[in-house]
Formats: structure tokens, C-alpha cells, sequence
């Protein structure tokens, strides 16, 4: 089981904390996890929730001659009451069930004093000022990446003699030595053959250039995937496959820690500096999310409760993606659309606070320089015609074609790097792609230069002033000449090695993000059909489809537009994503006359994508690495019935319950010591099988304070004549016992009265949808009211899978 798709060094994980998870209480059975990342040294960056204890439940003795004196052990402080282990989904509507009580309690205290006043319009304020503190800290950190990242990406060619510390174009911003044309050519900046061999000419400077490129990048490389590897195994990788499934109700302990978000933040400066094929804006949800998680222990109300954090998480994917991208919107709409599993109306107000105050932070921080908040301003100056919509169209099956490609392939390697010996090697790995990717790319401009420049440079509409090769006016359309037809084939050459070793690099154990790959992919592709367009009109305007709104000699196409309507196209067809695609895609170039295509483009190319595959790159990578997500856009087409999937099956041994009388306390350490049960129904009796109701054991520790032996040890030294041979009652009123027999134990009140059922005739369409829905753990299948069995989260993934022809085993689940 690998977070990055991949099996990291068996660090921190011994052999007897993974014996200490197969003696606790599970969701279900507990299933091996070969080759795991993970580090249980992390732990304490999710402390356990604080338990909220109903009043009342206490020991009852039940025999005359029993001692009068009746403790409430439940009055006293319990270690870890109300967590979940690592790795199990949490209880969502006991959870909305805690906070809903919670907030009447204080609702009703405001009314008996002024501090309980006070006190209950902080709680109420709590909420928007988390969202306040995730929004600075998310922006703050967004600022400090984007700044090191081009300071050091720049590093790799050369250095500023004025101060290290500068950038290239910082460097020669106040150079009063450079012209317009030259104007990233500055006396202040050396290149590294200018500090090496003090000159710039020649083919031993050029020799010396390279070498100092590709050492740079395998020097970045390296530090980066050995910093994930000692520190952070959790900080590879994209991070949103995995908040997806912490959103669903997954617990994964440290993966939103505080050393995780460390870790992460060097790490992606050092993995987007090196060159390589990825992007920062997947990653940054993480940072954001890291944000908000630590964020939350700072605040009683969300600290105690796993599904009122989820719903900060949410919040703060949006943040993530507008520091990302600048597009605050549509870091809403992409939580909204991608991320979230539950994402109440609420949530969606302070997504959008959080947002506002991110991107504002990034804004005041200035890290592009440009006064702009977007990341790849554009301003096209010729409007759009009415006939491009076929090459747009065009465009959207490109992308729809090189979404569908790139996952089949990239999830192929994945699963060759899991189940092959090159998840042994991580950092081999990544040194390997590394020196391949900076070797091609330093002989090209177009893929020297950072992913992010190259798609601003693609975007860029042609202007008199533009010293770039794609706007070479005076050989524009002059093939003979060269001109633009030398920077055709480099982009050519550019787009096949984007499109190669983008399937490679996504995955490894780095930070790494594929939005910018992918736009890099589609800008790239549209540049070019933009420009073919471009010498159509010019050579061919008297065709019936431009002679009625091109003239001769009038540029008519705009290049740049085709470039991001591309983008889009191939960011859809990667995600899958549609509205927060094309909102972010406005946000991110300013240029909103354009919706038009863009949302042509994107919705073809998800409609092409669909059709050759039916899931995009992140919850193919939620399959691929067997977490429990159940895909709420999915539909459930299958004509089963809840008897065809709940246990035990038929010749099974009998479903393990507890009777509400008459069961000993040696009885349930029996039962506990057998089993890994999460939780056991509670029925009248073994004969009638009536229900009761459901005792869950690891959603909360109250049953394991009752329970597991050390805890009744405890319960004895509280209270003289608690033996193996009490009996304990679920019931309301225990029956008059017999004069000296030991006290008896009263837990009714411990029991879950109202336990989801679903009769064994339920459709298993209605199943899906109420565990969807709901985010239940666990539901009960009766017949006329008698229990017949159990259906668990786990149990709806593995029929899901075996009715898709998946390997139901795949699915790694306690």
C-alpha cells in the first residue's frame, strides 16, 4: 500500500505496530499492507479526539447483597474516547449527531449567563476565523514557493552578480546597460561559463553551460526525493487522490501533518527547480490542506470532531487552488466539483472567504512581479469567429485523446513501480528521470525554459514589441527564411518529449502536480493548429470560409487562443473537470470573451475521454492504490439485492452477536479475544434474533473502556465483586438478583438504539447511494425485524469492484 503509487523503504513501520493494528478493532478484517511508506512517528500531528461522554452511563450492581456503591467511571477523564485508528473511516453521522449536541448545549447556556453569551459568539466566530488564519498562512506559504522556485530555477544557468539572491529578471530590472530588445541580457547577470571561462562564446561555453544545467537539476532532484524519503514519505506525490479520500471519511494519520507540510513546501521548490516535467498547483492543495489540519488544533469546535474538519479541509482545497492558479472562484468551484464528498452550503461561504483571503495574501505579496494575481495574464485584441469552433472542437478531442492516453499509461508504469523492484529504488528512479529530462531539454529553448513561461510565452498574443521567435514578424510567413517555421519544429519536438516524460514523472516520490504538465500538453498543441490556421487565412482568404470576415493581409486568428483553448482541453481531459475547469481557466488568463470556447473544448473532451475511459487521473489513482472511495458520480447499475452482498454468505459460520441479558463478562472477553470485529449487534436472544441495537468499537472507546480485559481489571479495583462471572444487561431495568451474587453491569446506555437497517430485499442501487449519502460505516440486513447480517463500507467496494471485473482484494481497508 503506497501513497505515490509506489512501495517507499519500510521505514518506521516494524513488524509489531502492524501486529498491535491486527489485534485492535477494525472496520472490517484487517487486510496486509507489503511494502507500506508509512511512519507512525507522525502520529502526534493528529492528536486523538477528545470523546464527548453521555451522562448516566454508569455500572449498576443488580444483586442485594452487592455494594451500594455505585461509581460513574464514565464521569472520569478516558484516554483516546472518541478516536479512530489510523486507516479506519469515521462515523459521520455520529459525528454530526456530537456537534449538533454540542451546539445546543451552548446555545442554551448563552442564555443563563453573559460569559456563556460570549463564549457561544466565539464559537460562532471560530469558524470564519480559521478560515481567516488558512488563508494567510496558504497565500504566505504559495508566495515564499513561487519566489524560491524561479530564483532557483533560474539558478541552473547562471547567477546575479549584484546579489545572489536575485532572479534573472530581477537581476536586470534596474540594469541600465540593456536594451528592449536584450532585455534579459544584462552585464549584472553571468551565465555559468561567464563565472567558469569568463566568456559566453563557443562550443566548450556552451559544453560548460550544459554540464552546470544538468548538475543543478539531478542536485535539486536528488535533495528533494531524500528529504521525502528520511523526513515525509506522505509529502510525494500530487495529494489530491489522498484528500479526496480523507474528505470521504478516511483516516490517514500524519498524511496532513505538521512535518508532512514542512517537508512538502522545501521539497516542491527543489522538485519544480529541477525541471522536470510537473507542476506546484496539486501539491499546494496539500500544503493548504497540511494549512488547515494544523490549523484545527487550535480551535476545541473542529479539533473534537472529524467531520466538522472535513469540512474546514474542503475550505481549504479552494484556498490551495487560488494561491495555485490566482482564480479564487474557481478554487471553490474545483472543491466543490473534484474534491469534496460533503459540502454543505456553509462550507461553500467560507470555501469563498478562504479563497478571497489567500489569493488576496498571494496578491499582496507580488511573487510574479506584475502587479496581476493570475498567472498567465493574456489580452487578445481579435475577437473569435463563429467557424473556429471547429478547430476548438478539434481541440477538445486532442485533449480527450491525451487525457484517455496519458492514464492508461501512466497508470501502467504506476502499477509496474509497485509490483516490480523499482519501488525499491526510489531515488535511483528519480535521478534517472531527472538526467534524461534536462538532458533533451537544455538543447531546446522551448523546453529549457520553467513549464510555467513556456505556456505564458504560448498564451501571448503577437505584438509589434514581442522579441519572441513565435512572433517573428518580418520572416512571419516567409518558410524560406526560417523564422517561425524553426520555432514550429522546436515546439513540435517540445510537445513529444512533454508528452513522453509526463507519463513517467507523475507518481515518483517527489511533489509532484499535473495541471501544468497537462496545459503545457494543450497549449503547445493548439499553438501549433493556431498557427497552421493563421497561414490558411493569410495564404487562402478568398476560401468561402474566410472571405466574409478576413480581409487580405489582416491577421484574423489569434494563435495564443487556440494555445489556451488547448490547455483547457488537455487539463479536462486529464481531470475530467468541466465548470471549475473553465472558471479557473478565465481567472487564470483574464480573458473572459473567450467562455465560449473553452467550455466547447472542455466539455468535448471530457465527452471523448469518458468514452475511451471512464474515470480521470486522480480516482484512477484512488483505484490503483485500493483506497475505500466511493465515487459519488458514479451510478450503481447493477441489479443485486442487499442478501447477495451482506455476511455472513451462505455456509458461512454465523454472524458473532451479543444477547441484551444474560451474557458474563467472561462471555464478552471470550467473544472480544476471538474476534476483530468493529462492533457487534445486540439482539433479545440467539433464538428470536430481534434486534436491539449495535455496539460499535472502534468509532468510539467507550466499548473498549467496558471491554477488553484490562479495562474490566480496572473496572474491579473501582468496584469490589466485578468478576468474570457478572452479568451484564442492555436492557433498560435489570431483574432483581439472588442475595450475594457479584454486581452486575448496566450498558444500555452505551448502545447505538437506532442502527441503519435495510431489508435483504433493498436494492443494492439504494445501498450505494445510502452509504454515499450518509457516509456510513457499517448497515444491518434484517427480515421481519429479525437480524439476518451485515453489510460494512468495505463489502459495498468489493462488490462494486467485482461487478466492474476489478479485483476485489485490491481494495486495502481496515
Amino acid at each position: 500500500f503506497s501513497f505515490c503509487t509506489g512501495a517507499m523503504d519500510n521505514r518506521g513501520f516494524q513488524q509489531g505496530s502492524f501486529n498491535s493494528f491486527r489485534s485492535s478493532s477494525s472496520d472490517e478484517d484487517l487486510m496486509d499492507i507489503p511494502g507500506t511508506a508509512m511512519d507512525f512517528s507522525m502520529r502526534d500531528d493528529v492528536p486523538p479526539l477528545d470523546g464527548e461522554i453521555e451522562e448516566d452511563k454508569s455500572y449498576n450492581g443488580g444483586g442485594i447483597g452487592s455494594s451500594n456503591r455505585m461509581m460513574d467511571f464514565l464521569e472520569e477523564p478516558i484516554p483516546g474516547v472518541g478516536t479512530y485508528d489510523d486507516f479506519n473511516t469515521i462515523d459521520w453521522v455520529r459525528e454530526k449527531s456530537r456537534d449538533r449536541d454540542r451546539h445546543r448545549e451552548i446555545t442554551n447556556k448563552s442564555k443563563e449567563s453573559t460569559w456563556a453569551l460570549i463564549h457561544s459568539v466565539s464559537d460562532a466566530f471560530s469558524g470564519w476565523l480559521l478560515m481567516l488564519l488558512i488563508g494567510l498562512l496558504s497565500g504566505s506559504l504559495a508566495g515564499l514557493i513561487d519566489i524560491s522556485a524561479h530564483w532557483m530555477t533560474d539558478l541552473k544557468e547562471g547567477i546575479c552578480t549584484e546579489g545572489f539572491w536575485f532572479n534573472h529578471e530581477h537581476c536586470c530590472w534596474n540594469s541600465e546597460n540593456v536594451t528592449f530588445e536584450d532585455r534579459d541580457k544584462c552585464p549584472e547577470w553571468n551565465s555559468w561559463s561567464q563565472l567558469l571561462i569568463s566568456t559566453d562564446e563557443g562550443a566548450f561555453a556552451y559544453i560548460v553551460n550544459y554540464f552546470m544545467y544538468v548538475l543543478w537539476a539531478l542536485l535539486f532532484a536528488f535533495l528533494a526525493v531524500s528529504l521525502v524519503k528520511v523526513f515525509a514519505p506522505y509529502a510525494c506525490g500530487s495529494g489530491i487522490p489522498e484528500i479526496k479520500t480523507i474528505l470521504s471519511g478516511f483516516i490517514i494519520r500524519g498524511y496532513l501533518g505538521k512535518w508532512t507540510l514542512i517537508i512538502k513546501t522545501i521539497t516542491l521548490v527543489l522538485a519544480v527547480s529541477s525541471g522536470l516535467s510537473l507542476g506546484k498547483e496539486g501539491p499546494l492543495v496539500h500544503v493548504a490542506c497540511c494549512c488547515g489540519n494544523i490549523l484545527c488544533h487550535c480551535f476545541n469546535k473542529y479539533r473534537k470532531n472529524e467531520a466538522k474538519r472535513r469540512e474546514v479541509l474542503s475550505a481549504a482545497a479552494a484556498a490551495g487552488v487560488s494561491v495555485a492558479f490566482g482564480a479564487p472562484i474557481g478554487g471553490v468551484l474545483f472543491s466543490l466539483e473534484e474534491v469534496s464528498y460533503y459540502f454543505p452550503l456553509k462550507t461553500l461561504w467560507r470555501s469563498f472567504f478562504a479563497a478571497l483571503v489567500a489569493a488576496f495574501t498571494l496578491r499582496s505579496i507580488n511573487p510574479f512581479g506584475n502587479s496581476r494575481l493570475v498567472l498567465f495574464y493574456v489580452e487578445f485584441h481579435t475577437p473569435w469567429h463563429l467557424f473556429e469552433l471547429v478547430p476548438f472542437i478539434l481541440l477538445g478531442i486532442f485533449g480527450g485523446l491525451w487525457g484517455a492516453l496519458f492514464i492508461r499509461t501512466n497508470i501502467a508504469w504506476c502499477r509496474k513501480r509497485k509490483t516490480t523492484q523499482l519501488g525499491k529504488y526510489p531515488v535511483i528512479e528519480v535521478l534517472v528521470v531527472t538526467a534524461i529530462t534536462a538532458i533533451l531539454a537544455f538543447p531546446n529553448e522551448y523546453t529549457r525554459m520553467s513549464t510555467s513561461e513556456l505556456i505564458s510565452e504560448l498564451f501571448n498574443d503577437c505584438g509589434l514589441l514581442d522579441s519572441s521567435k513565435l512572433c517573428d514578424y518580418e520572416n512571419r510567413f516567409n518558410t524560406s527564411k526560417g523564422g517561425e517555421l524553426s520555432a514550429m519544429w522546436q515546439l513540435a519536438l517540445t510537445l513529444i518529449l512533454k508528452i513522453v516524460i509526463t507519463i513517467f514523472t507523475f507518481g515518483m516520490k517527489i511533489p509532484s502536480g499535473l495541471f501544468i504538465p497537462s496545459m503545457a500538453v494543450g497549449a503547445i498543441a493548439g499553438r501549433l493548429l493556431g498557427v497552421g490556421m493563421e497561414q490558411l487565412a493569410y495564404y487562402h482568404h478568398d476560401w468561402a470560409i474566410f472571405n466574409s470576415w478576413c480581409s487580405q493581409g489582416a491577421d484574423c486568428i489569434t494563435p495564443g487562443l487556440y494555445a489556451m483553448v488547448g490547455a483547457a482541453a488537455c487539463l479536462g481531459g486529464v481531470t475530467r473537470m468541466t465548470v471549475s475547469l473553465v472558471v479557473i481557466m478565465f481567472e487564470l488568463t483574464g480573458g473572459l470573451e473567450y467562455i465560449v470556447p473553452l467550455m466547447a473544448a472542455a466539455m468535448t473532451s471530457k465527452w471523448v475521454a469518458d468514452a475511451l475511459g471512464g474515470e480521470g487521473i486522480y480516482d484512477a489513482h484512488i483505484r490503483l492504490n485500493g483506497y475505500p472511495f466511493l465515487e459519488a458520480k458514479e451510478e450503481f447499475a447493477h441489479k443485486t439485492l442487499a442478501m447477495d452482498v451482506m455476511k455472513p454468505r451462505r455456509n458461512d459460520p454465523l454472524l458473532t452477536v451479543l444477547t441484551q441479558e444474560n451474557m458474563t463478562v467472561e462471555d464478552i472477553e471470550t467473544i472480544i479475544s476471538e474476534t476483530t470485529y468493529s462492533g457487534f449487534p445486540v439482539v433479545v436472544s440467539r433464538e428470536s434474533q430481534r434486534l436491539v441495537g449495535f455496539k460499535d468499537r472502534t468509532g468510539t472507546s467507550i466499548f473498549n473502556f467496558f471491554f477488553p480485559t484490562s479495562q474490566i481489571e480496572n473496572a474491579r479495583k473501582k468496584q469490589d465483586g466485578v468478576v468474570s462471572t457478572s452479568i451484564i444487561y442492555f436492557t433498560e431495568h435489570s431483574p432483581p438478583m439472588p442475595p450475594y451474587t457479584p454486581p452486575t453491569l448496566k450498558l444500555r446506555n452505551i448502545l447505538d438504539l437506532s442502527p441503519f437497517t435495510v431489508t435483504d430485499l433493498t436494492p443494492m442501487e439504494i445501498v450505494v447511494d445510502i452509504f454515499r449519502k450518509l457516509g456510513l460505516r457499517q448497515c444491518l440486513v434484517t427480515h421481519n425485524g429479525r437480524l439476518l447480517g451485515i453489510i460494512t463500507k468495505k463489502d459495498v467496494l468489493k462488490h462494486i469492484a467485482q461487478m466492474a471485473n476489478q479485483d476485489p482484494d485490491s481494495i486495502l481497508f481496515n
